[in-house]
């Protein structure tokens, strides 16, 4: 039984687990724009790592050099999908594809799965373990969420000189006032979500 309650972020989920235990997370659920892209990370247990948290409670300086440990001394690899499959599949199932995706692409041999979130993305496999607030839980899993938004966001800057009217450079695609006000005046581009952005989208000759 793995103690999922237990207080601070360290390796005590996988080490109650035991063997090699892969971490999930995602970033990109709520954006107007661009895909949602998950990452499976393995990080070895080593102090050098008690600089990871919750991505989105780092700083962009922080978060990089993280990333970077991350890509030094573990494994990761990521998932993603498009917008066209947000859009046919609906969000949460194309993030559960985005973390199949990076599973796969770890390709490693694992004895568990823990994933932040309560959804597996492997409903009829009990060796992959969905743990609420993982991310402030697991080492494995911030690692996973840091690679993941990183990933993101370098994806969102790219795009970002092909759509400079967004300014996703800085929102990475979510829905902040000047996105919004951007959508109105210029309409969506191809990167956006068609379902997440109609009710931001002037009527006709408005």
């Amino acid at each position: 039984m793995v103690n999922k309650k237990k207080v601070g972020l360290d390796f005590h989920i996988e080490k109650q687990l035991g063997g090699v235990v892969i971490g999930i997370d995602e970033a990109g659920r709520g954006p107007l724009a661009g895909p949602v892209v998950a990452a499976a990370t393995i990080i070895p247990m080593l102090d050098i790592f008690i600089l990871l948290n919750d991505s989105k409670k780092l700083s962009k300086n922080i978060r990089e050099r993280c990333f970077q440990l991350i890509q030094e001394h573990g494994r990761s690899a990521v998932g993603i999908a498009e917008v066209y499959e947000i859009e046919q599949l609906n969000i949460l199932q194309a993030t559960l594809l985005a973390m199949r995706r990076a599973v796969d692409a770890l390709d490693v041999q694992y004895d568990a799965i823990i994933v932040d979130g309560n959804i597996s993305p492997y409903p009829t496999k009990p060796d992959v373990i969905p743990i609420i607030g993982g991310d402030a839980k697991s080492l494995s899993i911030a690692a996973a969420s840091i690679v993941a938004k990183v990933t993101r966001d370098k994806i969102m800057q790219k795009l970002h000189l092909e759509h400079p009217l967004y300014g996703w450079e800085q929102n990475a695609g979510y829905g902040t006032a000047a996105h919004i006000n951007a959508i109105k005046r210029f309409g969506v581009s191809i990167h956006h979500r068609p379902s997440f952005c109609r009710k931001f989208e002037l009527p006709p000759n408005s």
